[in-house]
């Protein structure tokens, strides 16, 4: 982000009031806020209620990818995220053709390729784990996946290479070895690290604490994410491993996401992502609509990542089931920019906070920022 005194001065003429519209693209491009969505995130929706999709009764929609770039285009979002399952066929190889289709659409568009997450937890193949998996073959497979993701985050353009591992992990006490599974997870990101990194692409890890694995995932939070990226930057020389931190993850088990991002500084991980959504304490990944929460923590998260000088993107990973994708996605974009642009009017102050922080009293820090977020 670019944040200097002179955009500083603009929150009290030019963005005064709350921003809709074209002056949020003016908002972004003023302070280099680079937001994405999730191909996803414009797509269709289904879960286990509603197994055919929730807009499988309208002829008219269509659920394709290209379809699903111009969504995202019409919601006025400028980058988007894949999953490398688009790209390939049912045999798990490249589809050029695909590929072509989607470099088209992206170009048509003016779409920007962020990152390209990876799919290994949709097919039953993977039930009993991908990378994780006790087969070695299907780990193998599993592995080939990963990394021809790489290649393909580089043919697509992508900056950077997410995994997300959905189905590693266990549902119950004593079912899996778990030394092992982590011995096995942290030699697969080393192989997926050094391809990353001889392609010029950053690589990261996303934790959840759960679903669809109902014990834990293998990397169940944001502070085992970090302890594994470092473990593999120190195998691999460097800091091209870092973390992908979801909002609606944090939310599920109680963390300050804000904090997060603090101990990833000090740690010298890389925070190579950012997924924003919302969801609630104790509960499964809801992907709702940034913005519908608590505020207060998501403004704190956005000062966070402006202290801490993050440069990368904000996609929007969400499921809005009952909703229309296109308004969904422009209201999580309206609603972070607005949230975002109460942190930077705090960070305006950011001497004032830091003297009511030192002094260890909460009614002072509140006093400091109220006024702002209320």
């Amino acid at each position: 982000m670019k944040v200097t005194k002179s955009n500083l001065a603009k929150l009290k003429n030019k963005y005064a009031t709350y921003l809709e519209g074209e002056k949020i693209n003016e908002f972004f491009d003023d302070f280099e806020i680079n937001f994405a969505s999730g191909h996803w995130a414009a797509g269709d929706f289904c879960d286990r209620f509603a197994p055919a999709g929730y807009n499988s009764n309208s002829p008219e929609f269509d659920n394709s990818v290209v379809a699903q770039i111009e969504r995202v285009s019409k919601a006025g979002i400028k980058g988007i995220e894949f999953h490398e399952a688009v790209f390939i066929d049912k045999n798990y190889k490249l589809d050029e053709n695909k590929l072509k289709e989607v470099k088209d659409a992206l170009s048509r568009f003016k779409i920007i390729p962020t990152n390209m997450n990876i799919n290994l937890f949709s097919d039953p193949k993977w039930k009993l784990g991908s990378v994780t998996n006790p087969d070695k073959n299907i780990r193998k497979d599993a592995i080939d996946i990963v990394l021809q993701a790489v290649d393909i985050a580089e043919k697509i353009g992508c900056s950077s290479v997410g995994f997300w591992p959905g189905s590693d992990g266990w549902d119950y006490n004593f079912e899996v070895n778990y030394g092992k599974q982590f011995n096995w997870f942290i030699e697969a990101c080393i192989l997926v690290n050094k391809k990353a990194k001889s392609k010029g692409l950053k690589f990261g890890i996303e934790a959840k604490l759960k679903e669809p694995r109902e014990g834990n995932m293998v990397v169940s939070s944001t502070h085992m994410a970090m302890l594994v990226a470092k473990l593999v930057n120190e195998e691999c020389g460097g800091k091209n491993m870092g973390i992908c931190i979801d909002y609606g993850h944090e939310q599920m088990v109680g963390l300050e996401p804000a904090s997060m991002l603090y101990l990833a500084k000090i740690a010298n991980i890389p925070v190579v992502n950012f997924h924003i959504n919302n969801a609630k304490y104790k509960s499964n990944d809801e992907d709702r609509i940034a913005g519908t929460g608590d505020n207060w923590k998501l403004a704190d998260f956005c000062y966070a990542a402006i202290d801490t000088g993050y440069s990368g993107w904000f996609g929007e990973d969400q499921f809005t089931y009952r909703t229309e994708p296109i308004k969904s996605m422009e209201l999580t974009k309206e609603l972070f920019a607005n949230i975002m642009k109460k942190a930077l009017i705090i960070y305006a102050n950011k001497s004032s906070l830091l003297k009511a922080q030192e002094t260890g009293d909460a009614a002072k820090t509140i006093d400091i920022v109220k006024k702002v977020l209320i």
